[in-house]
């Protein structure tokens, strides 16, 4: 009879510590995806300041009177904690490769191949970015040139 109630407590406590695993597992993981949203929001947020600040190819990391593609996103990634490479080709291998059909806001999207063009997608199809007349932007993804140019995304946070 003792051996039973020590198999079962055994057994119970296994049961528990596992259950238990499993609940703080789960909260970290809500815990993870609420912080990377603020997170992209934030960014996002960052990003939408500067719209009409105008493009100069090789601007100066920091400066925010123009900005080329990647100073633009070095910059708004910058003032959210996240610190990434100077020009297009280095971030695009910075953090996880994401799929096209998995972009979230946030992630690097990068054009052309070699790699020379990068902004940060916001969702629902459209990506900010800075390039030539209009400076910052905000462009389709989905259709036109963007579209047929794409390359890859990152993941960075």
């Amino acid at each position: 009879m003792k051996n039973w109630k020590n198999k079962f407590v055994a057994i119970s406590l296994g049961l528990a510590t596992t259950l238990s695993v499993g609940l703080v597992a789960t909260g970290n993981t809500a815990y993870a995806a609420t912080a990377s949203t603020s997170v992209s929001n934030q960014v996002i947020s960052t990003a939408k300041q500067y719209v009409g600040t105008p493009y100069h190819f090789g601007s100066k990391s920091g400066n925010t009177q123009t900005f080329d593609c990647s100073s633009f996103t070095q910059y708004v990634f910058a003032q959210n904690g996240i610190h990434i490479p100077r020009d297009s080709r280095q971030q695009s291998h910075a953090g996880v490769n994401v799929s096209r059909n998995d972009l979230q806001p946030g992630d690097l999207v990068f054009f052309y191949s070699p790699i020379h063009h990068v902004g940060i997608y916001i969702g629902n199809g459209k990506f900010i970015h800075t390039y030539g007349a209009p400076g910052v932007t905000i462009s389709n993804l989905n259709s036109g040139w963007w579209s047929k140019h794409f390359t890859t995304a990152r993941r960075v946070f």
